[in-house]
């Protein structure tokens, strides 16, 4: 079993974990995923980054939950299981026809924050809409963007008010009777924050789209990417229970394998709707 520290990073030559200003040495393992050499700190609110290759700054972890101060500095732990839901009697409806209200959260209030976006719901409830879409929440630099230069796809934007905010956010929407679509774009990284390439091939050098570099779905060491992407995507589901998704510019994931990422999207997705015991879907 992973520890919240592990890495892939076939591309390293060394790696050492940085957690709460204590240096921690790594040792690759199998399928190039690296692990502390010893026990790093146990609490549930440690900030952390890896030095790669004897570099004398840290860079975020791929699969980072949480950049209190931006995409350039240290990720920090979320413990996604802390928040106490109150969606139980939610049902989601499914995709029946009813209004979509796409909501980017930076200009929906004055605040642009989750929270803030809470004490306008009712607003949303009256004018008959039934799901809330929001644009992209991932981890972006600076303040103000679209949400489509996300570059830490499993870190909501701290400005936002981060993960935990999120959880709020959901919960309280279903409470109201609204379900949540998250919009999530796949398909490329933005320009400013994006260490990927440090730890390993997600972008295929050479394949671009409109956007820069294309995602590694069927090149050398792909298995992983795909992977990052799957778990991401079913992250939403199981973490944030939003009830569906919304893929973007799917033409610009290029995929020659036999098994479409797309399709292998719908698959994981299916099982994991069968595993929670609830509907969800996909948008694309």
């Amino acid at each position: 079993m992973r520890s919240p520290f592990d890495v892939w990073a076939p591309r390293a030559e060394s790696l050492t974990l940085v957690a709460d200003g204590t240096e921690y040495p790594m040792t690759r393992g199998e399928g190039d995923w690296w692990h502390p050499s010893d026990a790093p700190p146990s609490s549930s609110d440690v900030s952390y980054g890896y030095l790669v290759d004897g570099s004398d700054t840290p860079v975020p972890d791929p699969r980072s939950r949480r950049q209190p101060e931006g995409v350039h500095q240290l990720s920090r732990t979320f413990d996604p299981g802390a928040h106490d839901w109150q969606d139980e009697s939610w049902q989601s409806p499914g995709l029946n026809g009813g209004v979509i209200y796409e909501m980017h959260l930076g200009t929906f209030t004055p605040e642009g924050t989750l929270d803030a976006a809470i004490g306008k719901l009712d607003h949303l409830v009256d004018l008959g809409v039934q799901y809330v879409e929001l644009l992209p929440v991932n981890a972006f630099n600076g303040t103000h963007n679209w949400g489509y230069d996300g570059v830490l796809w499993y870190a909501v934007q701290e400005t936002y008010g981060g993960p935990a905010a999120y959880q709020r956010f959901v919960d309280a929407a279903h409470r109201k009777g609204l379900g949540v679509i998250q919009d999530v774009v796949h398909n490329h990284l933005g320009p400013s924050g994006n260490y990927l390439g440090l730890f390993g091939p997600y972008l295929t050098e050479g394949l671009s789209n409109t956007w820069g570099d294309a995602l590694n779905l069927d090149g050398p060491q792909s298995d992983e990417v795909r992977e990052y992407v799957v778990e991401n995507l079913l992250m939403w589901f199981r973490d944030y229970h939003v009830d569906g998704l919304r893929l973007d510019a799917v033409h610009a994931l290029h995929d020659e394998r036999a098994v479409h990422i797309l399709e292998e999207f719908s698959t994981r997705t299916d099982e994991c709707a069968a595993e929670l015991g609830k509907p969800l879907f996909l948008i694309a």
